[in-house]
C-alpha cells in the first residue's frame, strides 16, 4: 500500500501535464520556455533556467524564468559570459546525477560584484539532460530560502529532465528536417517525419491502452502505406503474442503466439523475438513468413516497445512493433528514424500506463476514505446499538420475556450486521494490508525509521514456510539500507508472474559498484539471504550502480507454493 498516495499522485500528474506540454510545439525555444514554466508551476519552486551545452566553452541558455535582477542586467550577460560550477561540472563529466548547488557561484559573484539584488536566492537543483545515454544541457531550479532538494524532488525533476531530453531530440531533429529540405534526402526526412509526427500526435491523444494499440497499427498503415503492420505483446514469461495486426487495410486481433524459428538458416523469421529479446531495431530482406495470418513480405522490420519503470529506474519490455512492405528495403537513415518513431510510441504507451496508475492511486484513496467514514460513522453506531440492545433486554426480562425477546433478536441482527460492516471495511482497503508479510515488514521498517511503500494490487497467495523466508529476507534488505545505503525510502513489490512470485526491494541510495558484490557478501548478509531463497527452490540478484540504488529481487516457483501448501 502507498503511504503518500497524495504526494504519488501529485508526481504523476507532473510528468503527465509535462510531457502533454513538450508535444504542443515543435519550435524548441518556445517549447522549452512553456515547460519551464510549467514545471515550476507544478512544484511551487519560483526560480528556472536551462542550458543547452555542447564541448567547453560551448553552451546558451535557452529558457528562463524569474531571474533576479542581479542576473538580467545588460541584457542577461551573467548568464550568456563565463561559466560556473554546474557546467564544469558537466564538461568533465562528473554530473551524472540531479545534484544540489550549494551558493550558486553566479548568484555569489553577483554578489560581490554588486550586479544588483539577489532575493535572497543562493542553493539550486542541478540535473543533467540526457537522452539515449548523450548529455545535451542542464535544467537548474529553486526558490529564495530553499537550501536542500529531498531524494523524492530529485528523483521526479530526473524524470522530467529525461522527458525534456527526450523532446529537444525530437525537436532538432524537426529543425534539421527543416533546414535540409532542399534535396531529395531531405524531402524524404521531412516527409518521413511528418508522417512520424502525425502518428505521434494523434495517439497522444488517446488514454485506453486496447484502443491504443488499434490505434498504433492503423494509424502506421494509413500514413505509411504499408502493407502490414503487427503489434506483438509480451505476455506472461515474456511469450511473445500478435496482439493487433493490420493488414491491408483490415484490423484484427488475433492473440495468437508467436513461435521462435526452428530453421537453422532462416534467420528472417526470428527477427521479432530477436528485436525483443536484444532490444535493438532488427531488419531482414528476404520473403519470410514471420508472424500468423501475414504472408511472406520481401522486407520486414522489427522495432522494440520499452516501458520506463519510475521507481526501480528498469527498462521493461512492452512487446514488438513489426513492419512488412513490398516496395523498397529498410535504410539505414530509415532504422534510426523507426528506432526514434518507436520510442514516441513507447512514450505514449507509458503515458496512458502512468494514467492508469494516477486513476488507481484515487481509487485507492477514495476506498481509504470511505473505509474510514464507515468506521466512524455506521460501525460505530451500530455498536452502541447493540449495548443498548442488551441493557434494555436485561432490564424488561422479568417483566415481559416477549419483548425482552424481540429486543435480543434486535441486538443479534445489529451483532450480525456490525461484523458484516467490519468485513466490508477490510475489503474497501486496498488488498494485502491485513497480510502478515506485510504488515510485519511495515512494522520492522518503522523501527529501523525506514519509510516504506508497497507496489501491488493484490498479494498472491503464500505457503506459510514461503511468507516466512519471504519475510527473513525482506527483514535483512532492510537491514542494509538502514546500514548503507544512506537513505530512509525502500519499496517493496511482491506480485505474480507467470509461474513465479517474485519480491523486489528497491531503494534509491548510494549504491555499490557490482564489481564488488563479491568483497561485500558479509556486510550485506548475502550468503543468507541466498540460503533463505534457496531453501523455498528460489534465487536471489541484486543488482546495483554506484549512486543509483539497489534493487534485490527474490523469485519462487509457484510449484513450491503449492508444495508448501499440501503440506
Amino acid at each position: 500500500m502507498l503511504e503518500h498516495p497524495e504526494q504519488h499522485v501529485r508526481e504523476l500528474t507532473i510528468l503527465k501535464t509535462i510531457a502533454e506540454t513538450l508535444n504542443q510545439s515543435s519550435d524548441m525555444v518556445q517549447m522549452l520556455q512553456t515547460t519551464l514554466e510549467k514545471l515550476l508551476a507544478l512544484t511551487q519552486l519560483e526560480t528556472g533556467w536551462l542550458f543547452l551545452a555542447g564541448d567547453k566553452p560551448e553552451y546558451s541558455m535557452m529558457a528562463d524564468r524569474h531571474l533576479p535582477p542581479a542576473l538580467t542586467w545588460e541584457g542577461k550577460k551573467p548568464m550568456r559570459c563565463g561559466d560556473c560550477l554546474c557546467l564544469r561540472m558537466y564538461w568533465s563529466g562528473s554530473l551524472t546525477e540531479p545534484v544540489t548547488i550549494i551558493e550558486c557561484e553566479r548568484l555569489h559573484n553577483a554578489i560581490k560584484e554588486n550586479w544588483g539584488e539577489t532575493h535572497q536566492l543562493t542553493h539550486h537543483a542541478t540535473i543533467p539532460l540526457t537522452v539515449q545515454g548523450n548529455r545535451i544541457g542542464i535544467l537548474n531550479v529553486g526558490s529564495p530560502g530553499k537550501e536542500h532538494f529531498s531524494e523524492s524532488e530529485l528523483a521526479l525533476l530526473q524524470s522530467v529532465a529525461y522527458q525534456i531530453g527526450t523532446a529537444v531530440e525530437r525537436a532538432r531533429l524537426y529543425e534539421l528536417r527543416e533546414k535540409q529540405a532542399v534535396s531529395s534526402m531531405a524531402r524524404f526526412i521531412v516527409d518521413y517525419y511528418a508522417k512520424a509526427t502525425r502518428v505521434t500526435r494523434y495517439l497522444w491523444k488517446i488514454n485506453d491502452l486496447n484502443r491504443m494499440y488499434t490505434a498504433i497499427v492503423e494509424q502506421l498503415c494509413a500514413s505509411f502505406d504499408w502493407p502490414s503492420v503487427a503489434l506483438i505483446t509480451a505476455e506472461k514469461d515474456d511469450e511473445l503474442y500478435l496482439h493487433t495486426l493490420c493488414h491491408h487495410g483490415v484490423t484484427h486481433s488475433p492473440m495468437k503466439p508467436v513461435r521462435k524459428s526452428t530453421r537453422k538458416s532462416g534467420k528472417g523469421e526470428g527477427i521479432v523475438h530477436r528485436a525483443f529479446a536484444e532490444q535493438r531495431v532488427v531488419a531482414h530482406e528476404g520473403p519470410v513468413r514471420v508472424l500468423p495470418g501475414i504472408g511472406p513480405h520481401p522486407h520486414s522490420a522489427a522495432l522494440p516497445l520499452t516501458h520506463q519503470e519510475r521507481t526501480f529506474q528498469t527498462k521493461e519490455s512492452i512487446g514488438v512493433l513489426f513492419i512488412g512492405r513490398d516496395s523498397v528495403p529498410f535504410s539505414e537513415l530509415e532504422m534510426e528514424i523507426l528506432e526514434m518513431l518507436a520510442e514516441h510510441i513507447s512514450l505514449a504507451i507509458e503515458k496512458i500506463c502512468i494514467y492508469y496508475e494516477w486513476q488507481e492511486l484515487l481509487l485507492a484513496e477514495e476506498r481509504n476514505r470511505l473505509a474510514r467514514d464507515l468506521h466512524d460513522s455506521v460501525n460505530q453506531k451500530l455498536f452502541s446499538l447493540s449495548l443498548l440492545a442488551q441493557g434494555v433486554r436485561e432490564r424488561t426480562l422479568i417483566e415481559d420475556p416477549n419483548t425482552a425477546e424481540a429486543i435480543h433478536d434486535i441486538g443479534q441482527l445489529a451483532q450480525e450486521t456490525l461484523a458484516e460492516m467490519r468485513s466490508l471495511i477490510w475489503q474497501l482497503r486496498p488488498f494485502g494490508e491485513a497480510s502478515g508479510i506485510l504488515s510485519s515488514l511495515k512494522d520492522y521498517a518503522e523501527k529501523l525509521g525506514i519509510q516504506i511503500t508497497f507496489l501491488m494490487k493484490e498479494l498472491p497467495e503464500l505457503a506459510k514456510e514461503v511468507e516466512e523466508a519471504l519475510y527473513r529476507i525482506g527483514q535483512e534488505a532492510l537491514n542494509n539500507i538502514s546500514r548503507h545505503a544512506g537513505t530512509n525510502r525502500a519499496w517493496i513489490r511482491i506480485a505474480r508472474e507467470g509461474s513465479n512470485v517474485f519480491m523486489k526491494i528497491s531503494d534509491q541510495g548510494r549504491g555499490f559498484v557490482p564489481g564488488t558484490i563479491e568483497k561485500k557478501q558479509r556486510s550485506l548478509g548475502l550468503t543468507s539471504m541466498k540460503e533463505r531463497a534457496e531453501e523455498i527452490n528460489g534465487t536471489l540478484s541484486i543488482s546495483s550502480e554506484e549512486g543509483m540504488g539497489t534493487v534485490l529481487t527474490v523469485t519462487v516457483p509457484l510449484q513450491a507454493r503449492k508444495e508448501g501448501t499440501d503440506e
